[in-house]
């Protein structure tokens, strides 16, 4: 026997945009100031974004330890390269 069909969904809805997202995507992206952020938020924001990006290096460094080490070997001949 043959199924009938059921609904078909369409694309998930995205939520509506907030002017702040776009503010603070603006401020990431080009390095300028949200309106209404001051300079202690701004930082605060980045070193929760810098510290997370340690934390996913350290991870991948355990998770994958032959890349790591390639990627260290790699950059070990480039800085070789460029110094006098």
């Amino acid at each position: 026997m043959r199924r009938k069909p059921g609904p078909v969904a369409g694309p998930p809805e995205e939520p509506a945009a907030d002017p702040n997202t776009a503010a603070r995507a603006v401020s990431d992206a080009g390095g300028e100031q949200a309106p209404g952020e001051t300079e202690a938020a701004r930082r605060r924001r980045r070193a929760v974004f810098l510290r997370e990006l340690a934390e996913a290096r350290e991870l991948r460094a355990r998770v994958q330890p032959r890349k790591t080490k390639e990627r260290r070997m790699r950059e070990a001949l480039r800085m070789r390269t460029f110094r006098i």
